[in-house]
């Protein structure tokens, strides 16, 4: 009896070491989450490849959230408040202090408006743009008559003048944009730079491309687990 007892007492030692280890573990393998931003006219289901890539790498299904919008809401009156009020939300369901932001085209603006005007510097780790119309683009002028996004997206509009009236990459996040000399959208290509951000050329891809071309999907990933 007295021996059964201590290997039972032993194994019990053992299964509570594992137990111990494994929270050790999984906090080592942890990853900031990335908040997915579509862009204008489009929803959530095209982050399809990112999603997959950044899963493939490690992210876990609860690090990786994609924020679903109206893309003809103005961005400084409406979407900006409603994005920081997301970044809340996965920052109280993950515990995390920041995330990360991937944003496409049109989607680029409400999380840059967010980080220039309310606070979000303090919540955002990294800030990437696909192709983002950042300094406006003059393809917005066939549908600004009669939307919002569109006259935000316009060269010389109320948000664009705005968010390069100052510093383009505010705070203590990090910038990156990747952008397309082949880009049908955005018009003209310089205008997704920003000054003080890792501005990266794509190549030649159409703008939607930019959503799933390898090469992207890898430099977002490479830039996300710089410091």
């Amino acid at each position: 009896m007295r021996r059964r007892f201590t290997v039972l007492l032993a194994l019990f030692g053992a299964l509570s070491g594992l137990l111990c280890a494994a929270p050790m573990a999984s906090s080592a393998d942890a990853h900031r989450p990335v908040i997915l931003v579509h862009g204008y006219n489009a929803d959530p289901g095209v982050w399809g490849s990112l999603a997959d890539d950044l899963k493939a790498s490690g992210y876990g299904d609860g690090e990786v959230f994609r924020w679903s919008y109206d893309t003809h809401a103005s961005v400084n009156e409406t979407l900006a408040g409603q994005f920081a009020a997301y970044v809340d939300s996965v920052r109280a369901r993950t515990g995390a202090d920041q995330v990360d932001v991937v944003a496409h085209s049109f989607g680029s603006l409400p999380p840059r408006w967010y980080l220039a005007f309310g606070g979000g510097t303090r919540r955002v780790a990294h800030m990437v743009s696909l192709g983002g119309p950042n300094h406006g683009t003059y393809t917005a002028w066939a549908c600004a008559a009669w939307d919002q996004a569109c006259r935000d997206m316009s060269p010389g509009s109320y948000v664009q003048k705005h968010l390069a009236a100052g510093d383009e990459t505010p705070g203590a996040t990090r910038y990156a944009t990747f952008w397309s000399n082949c880009d049908e959208v955005i018009n003209p290509d310089s205008s997704v730079s920003l000054a003080g951000a890792v501005n990266t050329g794509a190549g030649c891809l159409d703008h939607n491309a930019l959503l799933g071309d390898d090469g992207v999907s890898s430099g977002v990933r490479a830039f996300l687990a710089t410091p």
